[in-house]
């Protein structure tokens, strides 16, 4: 866990979600190309919300004498905020399903690259 005083200043941290924003603005009406000014604040803005839910998530963990982190101390994280939760629950749902549904097809029809592709 990074503390709030070994953390690195917003203008020394890497740009981690720059081309998602980027796609994400034009997805809701930005023009192609966005200021970057506009990016590294949307950047800096998302990395400190990020932040601020894993502290607040391995708090809880340490909280409960562990030292991971798991799924229920994000929940209890975001127990705050009910749309955020919900869709964490549908996440957890779906990853649920998908893990039964790769489970239950059978691989055995598959030959060489095939099924390397299908494992990728």
């Amino acid at each position: 866990m990074v503390e709030e005083s070994k953390r690195p200043t917003k203008r020394q941290r890497q740009p981690l979600f720059a081309n998602d924003l980027k796609a994400l603005l034009y997805a809701f009406g930005d023009v192609d190309t966005p200021y970057v000014e506009t990016i590294g604040v949307l950047e800096d803005i998302l990395q400190e919300y990020l932040f601020s839910i894993c502290n607040e998530a391995a708090r809880m963990a340490r909280a409960a004498g562990r030292n991971k982190i798991k799924v229920d101390d994000f929940k209890f994280a975001l127990r705050n905020d009910p749309r955020k939760l919900g869709r964490v629950e549908k996440l957890l749902v779906l990853q649920k399903e998908f893990d039964a549904a790769r489970k239950e097809y059978d691989y055995s029809r598959l030959e060489g690259r095939q099924l390397q592709r299908m494992l990728e």
